[in-house]
């Protein structure tokens, strides 16, 4: 049986398409464009390219861990809101071997970062405190019409 209080809200679909350069921060350019274009409510959608430095938070860790090279970024997903963001990422080396784990600032792009965020019109993204852990988790409010 579904929980009530995890009902999907149905919401119409934009999106932003660009590209990021060398040097600039995968994060902080991603944030950056959630901020200007007010998104309240994004997803990633696709994102590939290549990063020189990793910055990751792992699992269950309270701290990033920073690796340095040159890594392909096989996926970046989460959500997106000017209300606050989730987003895993995971790349790999040049033998194939794979990290991932919360996007941390300091993913530095090696060649490019071409990406696609797509954006829910009619709902908002909040975080909320969940009191099974304490964190704040994703809630969906559906927008409110003028």
């Amino acid at each position: 049986m579904m929980d009530l209080s995890a009902q999907p809200v149905a919401s119409r679909l934009e999106t932003f398409s660009f590209r990021l350069k060398p040097g600039q921060d995968l994060k902080q350019q991603i944030d950056l464009v959630v901020k200007e274009k007010r998104i309240e409510a994004g997803a990633l959608l696709t994102c590939v390219g290549s990063l020189t430095d990793v910055q990751l938070r792992l699992a269950n860790q309270e701290k990033a861990t920073h690796w340095q090279g040159h890594f392909e970024i096989v996926s970046l997903v989460g959500t997106l809101s000017a209300n606050g963001s989730h987003l895993h990422l995971s790349v790999s080396d040049s033998t194939g071997r794979t990290i991932g784990g919360h996007l941390w600032e300091g993913c530095k792009i090696y060649t490019t970062a071409e990406i696609v965020i797509g954006v829910m019109t009619d709902v908002v993204f909040v975080r909320e405190p969940d009191p099974t852990f304490g964190y704040k988790e994703l809630v969906v409010k559906a927008k409110r019409r003028k």
